[in-house]
C-alpha cells in the first residue's frame, strides 16, 4: 500500500485549488484503471487522504461515487474495498464494450480519421512488450480501446466507458499469465488501426467484433478458472 500512496501523492498537484469529491473519484478511478489498486485492495482514508490532502467527508463521498459505479464496494464493519468482479461481470463488460466500440467505429463517417492518438497507444505496448513489461502492455491496450471510442466525440460516450475500462483492469489483474493474454491483441490492434487508416471502417469493425468475443472467451475462460481453484 505504500508504494500505491506515494504514486497517488504525485496525483495532489492535479486537485488545484477545486478539490472536489469528483476530482478525487477521477484520481482514484484513473488509478484502478492504470493497475495501482488490485482487487480485494482495503483503501485506508487516512493514507488516501492524506497523500491527496483532502478531508474525510470529501474522500467518503468520491468512494460512494465509486461504488456506484461498481468499482469500489463497502462492507460494514470492514471497510472500503476494491471490488472483486465475477465471471458474470466480465461477461457484461464485454458485452457493453461490443455495443459502444463497434457502434463508434460504425458511425465514423468518411474517413480520414484523427488517429494520431490510437497510433500513439500501439506504439506504447509495442515499446511495453519490448520492455518484457505485460502489465504495462495491458495498460496500453486499455488506452488503445479508450481512443478508439474518443474517435466518437462524445463526452457522455467517453464517460461511460472510462469506468467501463477501469472494470476490465480489475479482470485482467486475476489473470494469472498476462503476457500469454495481451500478446495477441499487439497485433490485432496494428490491424484495427490499418484498416482506419485505410478508411475501412467497416473491416474495422469485423476485426474489432471478432477481437472482443476471443478476449471475452479468453479472459472468461482464465477467469472461471481461477474462481473454481479460489478456496
Amino acid at each position: 500500500m505504500a508504494e500505491q500512496l506515494t504514486g497517488l501523492a504525485d496525483d495532489r498537484a492535479l486537485l488545484g485549488r477545486t478539490s472536489t469529491a469528483e476530482r478525487v473519484s477521477d484520481i482514484l478511478r484513473s488509478r484502478i484503471a492504470e493497475g495501482y489498486f488490485p482487487p480485494g485492495t482495503r483503501l485506508s482514508e487516512d493514507g488516501i487522504g492524506g497523500a491527496l490532502g483532502v478531508s474525510r467527508n470529501t474522500l467518503r463521498e468520491a468512494f460512494r461515487l465509486l461504488t456506484h459505479e461498481r468499482l469500489l464496494v463497502h462492507e460494514l464493519n470492514r471497510g472500503v474495498f476494491v471490488r472483486v468482479l465475477t465471471v458474470e461481470d466480465v461477461e457484461d463488460i464485454y458485452r457493453t464494450r461490443t455495443l459502444v466500440e463497434c457502434a463508434v467505429v460504425r458511425g465514423l463517417g468518411d474517413p480520414p480519421y484523427a488517429l494520431d492518438a490510437l497510433s500513439a497507444a500501439v506504439t506504447e505496448g509495442q515499446r511495453a512488450a519490448a520492455g518484457d513489461d505485460w502489465k504495462a502492455v495491458g495498460t496500453a491496450n486499455i488506452h488503445f480501446h479508450r481512443e478508439l471510442v474518443a474517435l466518437a466525440g462524445s463526452a457522455r460516450t467517453d464517460e461511460l466507458m472510462r469506468s467501463v475500462f477501469a472494470e476490465l483492469r480489475l479482470a485482467f489483474h486475476v489473470v494469472d499469465d498476462p503476457h500469454a493474454l495481451h500478446e495477441p491483441y499487439l497485433a490485432r490492434n496494428r490491424e484495427i488501426l490499418r484498416a482506419l487508416e485505410a478508411g475501412d471502417r467497416y473491416g474495422a469493425e469485423r476485426l474489432l467484433e471478432t477481437y472482443l468475443t476471443d478476449s471475452l472467451e479468453r479472459v472468461v475462460e482464465v477467469y472461471r478458472r481461477r474462481v473454481d481453484s479460489a478456496p
